[in-house]
């Protein structure tokens, strides 16, 4: 495919289109700027890419899976914490189990069909912004179980819980709306099936810049400030008393909220400057297109990493999942022994996860 623009000539192979799951909205055929030389088009850069995904795909859906059996077969003992973890393994088992599509299509060609197309961009998009808004969520519930712990009654709680989870579904759901733009089609003169945004006449890159800013404040920057806000005030809550379980509930913390920065943010620094780029006001060139898309897909590969590195944060770490999982192995037979007894303080073992 080549189009013109700015008096230079920009050739795109097919696998672009195909490279671009969830993460990779960045470009379209709509009349946008396309890099002379996208990192994709090379056909080693594909096949490491193909093996990355199907890499993390298996590690997250492994880790997770353990965590929500863990989670759930203790579901007496279910507190809110666990609750919104249980759905945040959920999220990020269905947002793993899209990336076989795309690893396939960025070796072949889109062979899924245009229902396929909608359905995993849907559910890909979707899981992504649950993903996120249920570790903000955790944030928050560890907030209340230090400065409200007694205020608010236990079947209450629960109850508030529920319906927190449903609607970070719904609105999951109403944020993946724009995937429904995703089409399967055949790209001339290539002829190979991708699947991708169609626009048509409404005003595409009036659409991908909305999309980013919708990424960029509910995927992002809402989240951020919520869990720093939250951590910030939790964290000066345990400095008031020095106890080395408050310690390590605050090393949780940093590592949790580290680990979201470090995912993200370049990530989403390389998205702004892409936005900047569309409302030019940085000046368009075909070198840092190709730049910017080389960057692009080393960022998102680094968040893709958040997904598998959740299970580890919000669950390996802390000492009431270590008990759960013991204690589930003993039952089922194969360890024998005793399990470490826990009975720690509900706020401090609750921040500690």
């Amino acid at each position: 495919m080549t189009l013109w623009k700015m008096s230079e000539i920009y050739t795109v192979d097919p696998s672009f289109f195909n490279s671009g799951y969830l993460l990779d909205y960045n470009y379209s055929i709509d009349n946008i700027a396309v890099p002379c030389s996208h990192p994709a088009s090379n056909q080693p850069v594909r096949l490491v890419l193909c093996i990355f995904y199907f890499l993390i795909c298996i590690l997250a859906i492994v880790g997770n899976s353990i965590v929500a059996l863990v989670i759930g077969y203790n579901r007496r003992s279910m507190s809110s914490t666990d609750t919104y973890l249980f759905h945040l393994t959920i999220a990020d088992i269905l947002f793993a189990a899209t990336l076989p599509f795309w690893a396939i299509s960025m070796v072949k060609e889109w062979l899924f069909g245009d229902f396929m197309c909608k359905l995993v961009s849907l559910i890909q998009e979707a899981n992504f912004y649950c993903s996120i808004l249920f570790l903000a969520c955790i944030s928050i519930d560890r907030f209340l179980s230090i400065f409200h712990a007694a205020k608010i009654h236990t079947h209450k709680k629960l109850v508030y819980n529920q319906l927190a989870c449903a609607l970070i579904w719904l609105l999951g759901i109403l944020f993946s709306v724009p995937a429904l733009f995703k089409s399967a089609f055949r790209l001339p003169p290539y002829m190979k099936m991708v699947c991708y945004e169609m626009y048509g006449n409404q005003s595409p890159e009036r659409w991908k810049v909305a999309t980013s800013i919708l990424r960029h404040t509910f995927g992002f920057l809402i989240p951020l400030a919520i869990m720093l806000s939250c951590y910030g005030f939790t964290i000066k809550r345990l400095l008031q008393t020095k106890s080395f379980r408050k310690q390590k509930a605050m090393k949780v913390i940093i590592v949790i909220v580290l680990a979201f920065l470090i995912s993200w943010l370049p990530y989403n620094i390389a998205v702004f400057t892409d936005t900047l780029m569309r409302f030019k006001i940085i000046s368009e060139t075909c070198e840092l297109r190709e730049q910017l898309g080389t960057a692009l897909y080393a960022t998102q590969s680094l968040a893709l990493l958040h997904s598998c590195i959740n299970p580890i944060l919000y669950a390996l770490i802390g000492v009431k999942f270590r008990n759960n999982f013991l204690r589930l192995i003993k039952r089922k037979g194969v360890t024998h022994g005793r399990t470490s007894s826990y009975s720690l303080e509900f706020a401090i073992s609750s921040v500690a996860l």
